[in-house]
């Protein structure tokens, strides 16, 4: 009852407590002979007036003696007023001598006061760094006569003090009276926590169990497999002995086969290729070695999410939980590891439709796109982009329509030097590798747009000139896409023929791609050579690498080739209905690089964010991955054929892991009907055969980090972005 009338006198039922009282004394029921409100009261108000005191006397001592000994620490480090308010009060303390001595102020009390700010904005106070609406006042221990500065005029003025400590008085009235909560209430709030706590203890269980399970059934799953290729190789094996009984002869070659049937690993089966069964023991000797179990380190699927939760505060959260939930997302994808675990997650991703790609409401993730946070939009588009750099990524973006569109408008109304038109840019010169989404971007006009760009390149970082090229190039690579540049020759040979000299020597390939291609154009070519182009390429031959020139004279051959357009090369828009694409899954470092958003003293970020408030059960699905189209051959001389992504070129051209197609005439090369351009392949292990590397960006598996990209058209101010 001393609980019960406790907490009901600190929640003022008042009525309720008068019946309470009246039951209490019918039954003899014991109650507190002295009221606990008032008690409780009178101690919040002394404390509250100690407070208010040292604040007025601006003994700043005192004043955080009592801050630090009846506010919560929790409430001081998490809530985001008592920190605002927090600063504001060291802020007073700091400039009281100036507001409020007669003459000058003393000297050594002032330059402790200033330390004593000093101290605290490099301490607690720094979590508000990145605050628009405290930073001016970092500056104010460095400056000499705060007075007359006019960063600091409001914290002068008459109304500022007492503004404050209205302020104080209605922190303290609210916090003082929770502060001293009573039993009965204290006892809900842990036993609370308690179950947080454990909540939270079950979801990380939760997580380990569902990883061993995943990781069981596939060691299930290939023991099955096992179990029934032994089963149907020892009962051919039966047969075999009993014909042997009955006089039948068994050959090295039927033997070979059977080991070879016996074991899926490829290691393995060349093993068995390698037996010699004409020496008796050399098949089982050789057999029992290779079962010799390979030690193979696994790497663990990541937790799975709460995607209903995840879509409903990305379309619901507030700005900043929104920008925080993008990146997190996002760096799951790209600090993954290459293989089964960003698999799986990519699988999630899309088997959950987390971009709504399939949802046509009003209210969607995609309208992030048009948030009026410049945060939240760079996010979405760094995502967005994400998924771009991964093969099962382009198929899934690509299944809405209106997409593009919308990352085409996007891409015209970002300012020029944003991070957000960046990012779409990246997306769409990816989306370039997709056959559909080639067509749809020459019919919107993207080409004129990305000259006009390409006319100015003193304003562009270099991811942006990069991608900028290498969009131009592999939309010129379809015949529809020539056409386009016929209609404004003039203007797209200028812009070509200036970047061929630019000192970002990394764009080289895709502008000489891009003038081989329209240069099949017979009228681009009349234009070509009344401007005076080959004389142009001659020069850059006498100063280009042994590459660049073998490429620039196959140019000049096709300027100076007079066939005319070949009817059988414009069919190519209408050739296959699949998307020739190849299955590339690889991160740029670019995607992280200029992280804008930081996390707050207490505020969860990244994979914590994710696995502390988004947990979800198996959500993970198992993919199936498809198979690669046959490779095309393409000579590392000839210019560029087929569509490709800026840091794929870098990947292979440092690794010099070109191989060169067999010699063939130039005609052959470059002017006979071909399969559609692709995606060209990344380099591995085992290459297939009949396959030759061309550019491709050089994704880096690390997690996000900030990136050094040389310096372009000679401006090492302006590549702040990009850097």
């Amino acid at each position: 009852s001393f609980w019960t009338f406790a907490y009901l006198d600190f929640a003022e039922f008042e009525d309720t407590v008068k019946t309470f009282t009246k039951e209490c004394k019918i039954k003899g029921k014991p109650l507190p002979k002295t009221a606990g409100g008032s008690l409780r009261d009178s101690k919040a108000l002394i404390i509250q007036k100690d407070l208010l005191t040292a604040f007025e006397d601006g003994d700043q001592k005192v004043f955080f003696e009592l801050w630090e000994e009846h506010i919560s620490s929790s409430l001081r480090d998490n809530e985001p007023l008592a920190q605002k308010l927090e600063f504001y009060l060291h802020i007073h303390f700091a400039i009281y001598l100036l507001k409020h001595s007669v003459g000058k102020p003393d000297k050594a009390d002032f330059n402790e006061r200033i330390s004593h700010f000093k101290t605290y904005l490099e301490t607690k106070g720094a979590a508000l760094s990145q605050t628009t609406e405290f930073l001016p006042f970092y500056a104010l221990p460095f400056v000499p006569n705060p007075m007359v500065h006019p960063s600091f005029k409001e914290l002068f003025q008459d109304s500022w003090m007492p503004e404050l400590k209205t302020r104080l008085e209605k922190f303290l009235s609210l916090t003082l009276k929770a502060s001293h909560a009573p039993r009965l209430l204290t006892l809900y709030k842990e036993n609370g926590q308690c179950s947080k706590e454990m909540l939270q203890q079950l979801h990380q269980q939760l997580v380990e169990a569902e990883r061993r399970s995943m990781t069981y059934l596939k060691r299930f799953n290939k023991i099955q497999v096992d179990y029934h290729n032994l089963i149907g190789v020892t009962a051919e094996l039966v047969d075999s002995l009993e014909a042997t009984v009955n006089g039948k002869m068994i050959t090295p070659e039927y033997l070979q086969s059977v080991c070879v049937r016996l074991f899926s690993n490829q290691m393995r089966q060349s093993i068995a290729h390698s037996i010699d069964f004409t020496r008796p023991g050399t098949a089982s000797t050789m057999l029992r070695a290779s079962l010799a179990p390979v030690k193979v380190q696994e790497v663990p699927l990541l937790p799975s999410l709460d995607y209903e939760k995840l879509k409903k505060d990305l379309i619901s959260g507030s700005d900043r939980l929104k920008a925080f939930l993008l990146q997190a997302l996002r760096w799951r994808l790209t600090t993954s590891h290459p293989g089964e675990q960003r698999d799986t997650v990519l699988q999630g991703y899309i088997s959950n439709d987390l971009l709504d790609i399939h949802n046509s409401s009003q209210r969607n993730v995609l309208k992030l796109l048009h948030s009026k946070s410049e945060v939240v939009r760079q996010y979405v588009a760094r995502l967005i982009n994400a998924f771009a750099s991964l093969a099962e990524g382009r198929l899934y973006l690509s299944q809405n329509p209106k997409l593009l569109r919308v990352l085409e408008e996007r891409l015209k109304a970002e300012d020029k030097d944003s991070l957000t038109r960046e990012n779409v840019l990246g997306a769409l010169q990816k989306f370039s590798l997709r056959r559909a989404l080639q067509t749809a971007m020459i019919n919107d006009g993207l080409i004129f747009w990305l000259v006009d760009v390409l006319k100015d390149t003193d304003c562009l970082s270099d991811y942006t000139l990069e991608y900028s090229v290498a969009l131009l190039m592999n939309l010129c690579l379809r015949s529809s896409g020539k056409k386009m540049c016929a209609k404004v020759a003039n203007h797209v040979l200028k812009v070509l023929s200036d970047l061929l000299g630019h000192e970002n020597h990394e764009i080289q390939p895709y502008v000489n791609g891009a003038l081989y291609s329209i240069l099949a154009i017979p009228s681009i070519r009349e234009e070509a050579r009344a401007m005076g182009m080959e004389e142009i390429l001659r020069c850059f031959i006498k100063e280009g690498n042994a590459e660049m020139i073998r490429q620039i004279e196959f140019i000049i051959k096709q300027l100076n080739s007079e066939e005319p357009l070949d009817d059988s090369v414009e069919s190519d828009d209408e050739e296959e209905d699949e998307d020739d694409e190849e299955d590339h899954d690889t991160m740029e470092a670019d995607l992280d690089k200029d992280e804008v958003l930081q996390p707050q003293l207490g505020e969860l970020s990244g994979e914590k964010l994710l696995t502390t408030e988004y947990l979800g059960i198996m959500t993970h699905t198992p993919k199936v991955k498809k198979k690669l189209f046959p490779g095309v051959h393409q000579s590392i001389d000839e210019p560029l054929q087929r569509p490709v992504t800026p840091g794929y070129h870098r990947a292979h051209e440092h690794s010099k892991s070109f191989r060169l197609s067999s010699n063939s005439e130039f005609s052959s090369a470059f002017t006979g009907k071909r399969r559609v351009p692709r995606t060209p392949e990344v380099q591995s292990p085992s290459p297939r055969k009949g396959k030759i590397p061309t550019i491709a960006p050089q994704f880096s598996q690390s997690g996000p980090q900030q990136t050094s990209r040389p310096s372009s058209s000679g401006s090492s101010t302006r590549s702040r972005q990009s850097k």
